[in-house]
């Protein structure tokens, strides 16, 4: 005998707030999205790497606040019998494709830098646009800041958003610091290092995402959880005398899914008390463990003897 049960344990915002953090979202894109031409073109007529290496910095950032709101779009569609756990998967593809593209952009900046800082450029740097750029990149990263900051306390997903654009105002910062040295010193080699210090801030962002969609995509155990205190847990509950068949996962970072067959005492059978458990382990899950959906099944001791195969 075997009983299933799923939980879903939402954290997701009401439909209004939705709608509220899909306007801010589509607000900082089209402020990341403006700035990025302009350092683009900005880089091109000053001669400054750095402002191109800002502007890959943004680009990733706008595909990131790209993500985000097609990760919200897809959160609340429904699932379906060809997709049963939804369309959240696309969040991970979409991270996929923006940790590759930073690896391609931290390997241009860092081959110009230091070709610059080994054989100067020829051409000068036209400090003063490359400043007047730079400051209008500050000036609409805190614009961006300010209005992803009411959604960032409420989701992880605007809170990514948030450390994203923030990030962007960082490297704006950088580029600024280094026109200023260029404008007072002519030290023109500070565009080149302070590249570098951008691709810097670049290469962490891009291996972390890399190592989540790797996580994804391969079914490992989610940062951060601890399945043998999962176990302690699911043991703990009364009437419960072992689990196996353990296995945690993600559909995307921050949709942790669960399932296990837990051997029970034959007593919870005969008195019916199948649901309290059940109750008790889903609500033990979602509680103490943040997990979306967890499944498990119920089995008296004979019939898990009788099981091939079984791990913890």
């Amino acid at each position: 005998m075997s009983d299933t049960h799923g939980h879903s344990h939402s954290h997701g915002l009401d439909p209004q707030a939705g709608r509220a953090n899909r306007a801010r979202l589509l607000i900082t894109i089209g402020i990341v999205a403006v700035v990025l031409v302009a350092e683009v073109i900005g880089g091109i007529l000053s001669g400054s790497l750095a402002l191109f290496a800002d502007a890959g910095h943004m680009l990733s950032d706008l595909t990131g606040l790209l993500v985000a709101l097609v990760a919200l779009t897809m959160a609340a569609r429904p699932a379906t019998d060809a997709r049963t756990f939804g369309h959240r998967r696309a969040e991970v593809f979409g991270a996929l494709a923006n940790g590759l593209i930073l690896l391609v952009v931290v390997g241009f900046v860092v081959v110009e830098a230091v070709t610059r800082l080994v054989e100067p450029t020829v051409a000068a740097v036209q400090a003063p646009l490359m400043l007047g750029v730079a400051v209008l990149g500050a000036i609409a990263n805190t614009a961006g800041l300010l209005v992803l900051r009411g959604g960032a306390k409420d989701s992880i997903n605007m809170r990514g958003a948030y450390l994203e654009v923030l990030g962007d105002l960082v490297g704006s910062v950088a580029v600024i610091l280094a026109a200023i040295v260029i404008l007072l010193t002519g030290f023109e080699r500070a565009d080149a290092i302070a590249s570098l210090a951008i691709a810097a801030l670049i290469v962490p962002r891009a291996l972390g995402l890399l190592r989540d969609v790797i996580r994804v995509l391969s079914q490992g155990t989610p940062r951060g959880t601890d399945v043998a205190l999962i176990r302690e847990h699911v043991l703990s509950k009364p009437g419960v005398v072992s689990v196996h068949d353990v296995h945690v996962w993600s559909i995307t970072p921050g949709a942790d899914v669960f399932s296990a067959h837990v051997v029970v005492d034959r007593v919870v059978f005969s008195e019916n008390r199948t649901d309290q458990l059940l109750d008790a382990l889903t609500e033990c899950l979602a509680d103490h463990f943040d997990v979306a959906h967890s499944t498990f099944q119920l089995e008296p001791e004979e019939h898990a003897d009788h099981e091939a195969d079984q791990h913890r």
